[in-house]
């Protein structure tokens, strides 16, 4: 759908603004389908983003702090969320032995399954909702790094 279409307005001061727009219309709108897709599974999308994120260190166990600091959303309250995934046995939480202050967090076995299954419906859904090819993905992903670098 052109974006247009979707905000009911043509008024853009110049290509930079549409894009602007375009970009914050278009990360809502694929956040939407992502959170109809991590219902189904009871998650939240930042709880799935935890999980991914345990995942991609295992077996090594991680702080609540480096937890957050490879979030998506940077203002998420990760310790809320591990509280929560604490509560569906998703996660387990373990004092560390070398700082008693600090407690590390680590995937369950259902924890682990959990993300598998999750990983699919969003990785299916990816595939569905953007419809690129390899090549335009690429280019994408390239054009926004390059919007993030002049920050």
């Amino acid at each position: 759908m052109k974006l247009e279409e979707a905000i009911k307005s043509s008024r853009f001061t110049d290509a930079s603004h549409k894009a602007a727009i375009n970009l914050m219309y278009t990360s809502y709108w694929m956040k939407t389908h992502l959170n109809t897709v991590l219902k189904e599974n009871g998650l939240t999308i930042e709880q799935f983003n935890v999980l991914r994120i345990l995942k991609g260190k295992q077996p090594e166990q991680m702080c609540v702090k480096d937890i957050g600091s490879r979030m998506i959303e940077k203002s998420s309250n990760v310790p809320r969320i591990i509280d929560r995934l604490l509560v569906k046995k998703l996660v387990k939480r373990t004092p560390s032995k070398e700082d008693k202050r600090e407690t590390l967090i680590s995937l369950t076995e259902k924890g682990q399954m959990q993300v598998e299954d999750s990983n699919a419906l969003v990785d299916a859904l990816q595939k569905r909702i953007i419809g690129l090819d390899e090549k335009d993905a690429a280019l994408l992903s390239e054009l926004l790094e390059k919007m993030r670098t002049t920050d």
